[in-house]
């Protein structure tokens, strides 16, 4: 296993994206994170924190679970769904930054755009990821991306962050196939 982001990469990398939705968008008024569980919901929730200290306002986040959208569901074990909660003022009309942990085919962010369609209209969808590994099979590009970290297929990537794993590093380790 390969450390490619310690604590402090990932940290750096958080408060560049937030300076970069801050710089895209006109203020935090009419902006909503939507986290997708688990590790781009415990990421966005820190993006909205330096948000809201560039600002000086506060920023609607919430989270949006994919699970029932997507075309791999057959293909899969089965998971709990993760909870979708929408903040109060909603996404309609709003510009909505969904943000994940890492990207890869775009399937997750395909479902994701399936989901955000079943709950309003958006005026406008934005991408942040922390990593972005390439192997895209669907159209789909992040507009704020921490690090492009290109990986063989025969790789994973793994984002850890203290939330959930008690240590915030991104590695990467090759499949073990049998």
């Amino acid at each position: 296993m390969n450390t490619v982001l310690s604590a402090q990469d990932i940290s750096r990398a958080l408060s560049r994206i937030a300076h970069e939705i801050c710089e895209s968008n006109t203020g935090s008024q009419s902006m909503t994170l939507l986290g997708i569980p688990t590790r781009g919901a415990h990421l966005a929730f820190r993006l909205a924190t330096l948000i809201e200290s560039i600002e000086g306002s506060s920023v609607q986040v919430g989270t949006l679970d994919t699970t029932l959208f997507r075309d791999d569901l057959r293909l899969k074990a089965p998971r709990a769904l993760m909870a979708t909660k929408i903040p109060p003022l909603g996404v309609q009309g709003r510009t909505v930054v969904l943000v994940d942990d890492v990207l890869f085919s775009g399937r997750t962010i395909r479902a994701a755009l399936d989901a955000l369609g079943d709950i309003g209209r958006p005026s406008r969808v934005q991408l942040a990821t922390l990593i972005d590994r390439g192997h895209r099979e669907l159209p789909i590009r992040a507009d704020f991306v921490g690090k492009n970290i290109p990986t063989a297929l025969s790789q994973s990537v793994r984002v850890s962050l203290t939330e959930i794993d008690g240590v915030d590093e991104v590695t990467i380790s090759d499949l073990v196939s049998s």
